[in-house]
Protein backbone atom coordinates (compact mmCIF):
# COMPACT_ATOMS: atom_id res chain seq x y z
CA UNK A 1 0.00 0.00 0.00
CA UNK A 2 1.17 3.73 -1.24
CA UNK A 3 1.79 5.94 1.85
CA UNK A 4 3.81 9.27 1.49
CA UNK A 5 5.36 10.82 4.16
CA UNK A 6 5.97 14.46 3.92
CA UNK A 7 8.34 16.75 6.06
CA UNK A 8 10.17 20.07 5.93
CA UNK A 9 7.44 22.59 6.87
CA UNK A 10 7.73 25.23 8.98
CA UNK A 11 7.64 28.71 10.30
CA UNK A 12 9.85 30.83 7.78
CA UNK A 13 10.14 34.44 7.44
CA UNK A 14 8.51 36.07 4.46
CA UNK A 15 11.98 35.91 2.03
CA UNK A 16 13.41 32.46 3.61
CA UNK A 17 13.62 29.22 1.76
CA UNK A 18 12.89 25.74 2.39
CA UNK A 19 13.01 22.11 0.94
CA UNK A 20 9.84 19.72 1.37
CA UNK A 21 10.35 16.27 1.13
CA UNK A 22 7.94 13.23 0.23
CA UNK A 23 8.88 10.11 1.39
CA UNK A 24 7.05 6.60 -0.31
CA UNK A 25 6.30 3.84 1.02
CA UNK A 26 5.14 0.50 -0.17
CA UNK A 27 5.60 0.99 -3.84
CA UNK A 28 8.74 2.21 -5.94
CA UNK A 29 7.93 5.35 -6.62
CA UNK A 30 9.72 5.33 -10.46
CA UNK A 31 5.99 4.18 -11.78
CA UNK A 32 4.54 7.26 -11.18
CA UNK A 33 4.33 11.17 -11.89
CA UNK A 34 4.22 12.91 -8.35
CA UNK A 35 2.55 16.29 -7.50
CA UNK A 36 2.58 18.31 -5.20
CA UNK A 37 -0.18 20.57 -3.64
CA UNK A 38 -1.53 23.11 -1.23
CA UNK A 39 -4.72 24.32 1.20
CA UNK A 40 -4.69 27.42 2.82
CA UNK A 41 -7.03 27.79 5.81
CA UNK A 42 -10.35 28.23 4.58
CA UNK A 43 -9.51 27.77 0.69
CA UNK A 44 -9.66 24.93 -1.98
CA UNK A 45 -6.52 22.33 -2.36
CA UNK A 46 -4.69 23.98 -5.11
CA UNK A 47 -1.73 22.24 -7.39
CA UNK A 48 1.51 23.30 -7.15
CA UNK A 49 4.11 21.53 -9.11
CA UNK A 50 3.78 18.10 -10.61
CA UNK A 51 7.05 16.05 -12.31
CA UNK A 52 6.84 12.75 -14.33
CA UNK A 53 8.44 9.66 -13.19
CA UNK A 54 11.34 10.36 -15.11
CA UNK A 55 11.56 13.76 -14.18
CA UNK A 56 11.81 14.59 -18.03
CA UNK A 57 8.98 16.73 -17.27
CA UNK A 58 7.61 19.58 -14.86
CA UNK A 59 4.33 21.04 -14.53
CA UNK A 60 3.68 24.38 -12.65
CA UNK A 61 1.14 26.53 -11.40
CA UNK A 62 0.64 29.48 -13.63
CA UNK A 63 0.63 31.87 -10.39
CA UNK A 64 3.75 30.16 -8.98
CA UNK A 65 6.56 29.54 -11.39
CA UNK A 66 9.96 30.85 -10.93
CA UNK A 67 9.51 30.57 -7.21
CA UNK A 68 8.93 26.19 -6.88
CA UNK A 69 11.04 24.10 -8.24
CA UNK A 70 10.29 20.25 -8.42
CA UNK A 71 12.83 17.29 -8.12
CA UNK A 72 12.90 13.39 -7.46
CA UNK A 73 15.25 11.18 -6.65
CA UNK A 74 14.18 7.99 -7.61
CA UNK A 75 17.10 5.95 -5.78
CA UNK A 76 15.33 7.25 -2.53
CA UNK A 77 11.80 7.42 -2.91
CA UNK A 78 11.75 11.04 -2.66
CA UNK A 79 10.14 13.83 -4.13
CA UNK A 80 11.35 17.25 -3.46
CA UNK A 81 10.06 20.52 -3.82
CA UNK A 82 11.84 23.49 -3.20
CA UNK A 83 10.03 27.05 -2.33
CA UNK A 84 12.22 30.64 -2.73
CA UNK A 85 11.45 34.07 -1.29
CA UNK A 86 8.52 32.51 0.72
CA UNK A 87 5.43 34.96 1.02
CA UNK A 88 2.86 35.26 3.40
CA UNK A 89 0.44 33.82 0.98
CA UNK A 90 2.18 30.54 0.77
CA UNK A 91 1.31 29.41 3.99
CA UNK A 92 -1.07 26.26 4.09
CA UNK A 93 -0.09 22.65 4.43
CA UNK A 94 1.56 21.05 1.92
CA UNK A 95 0.63 17.62 0.12
CA UNK A 96 2.02 15.00 -1.91
CA UNK A 97 0.17 12.95 -4.40
CA UNK A 98 0.29 10.56 -7.30
CA UNK A 99 -1.53 10.82 -10.73
CA UNK A 100 -4.03 8.35 -11.16
CA UNK A 101 -4.12 8.80 -14.98
CA UNK A 102 -0.74 9.22 -16.46
CA UNK A 103 2.86 8.80 -15.13
CA UNK A 104 3.75 12.22 -17.36
CA UNK A 105 2.05 14.87 -15.40
CA UNK A 106 -0.26 15.99 -17.58
CA UNK A 107 -2.48 18.34 -15.29
CA UNK A 108 -2.84 19.90 -11.46
CA UNK A 109 -6.32 18.73 -11.54
CA UNK A 110 -6.63 17.57 -7.48
CA UNK A 111 -9.12 14.94 -8.48
CA UNK A 112 -6.71 13.28 -10.64
CA UNK A 113 -4.28 12.54 -8.12
CA UNK A 114 -4.64 9.94 -5.10
CA UNK A 115 -2.73 8.34 -1.85
CA UNK A 116 -2.55 12.00 0.10
CA UNK A 117 -0.13 11.71 2.43
CA UNK A 118 -0.80 13.90 5.88
CA UNK A 119 0.60 17.28 4.59
CA UNK A 120 2.84 19.27 5.97
CA UNK A 121 2.63 22.92 7.06
CA UNK A 122 4.72 25.73 5.75
CA UNK A 123 3.73 29.48 7.91
CA UNK A 124 5.60 32.39 6.62
CA UNK A 125 5.17 35.55 8.89
CA UNK A 126 7.90 37.64 10.15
Amino acid sequence: QLQFVESGGGLVQPGGSLRLSCVASGVFLEYYAVGWFRQAPGKEREGVACISRTSNFTRYADSLKGRFTISRDNTKNTVYLHINNLKPEDTAVYYCAIEIYSNYCESLVTREYSHWGQGTQVTVSS
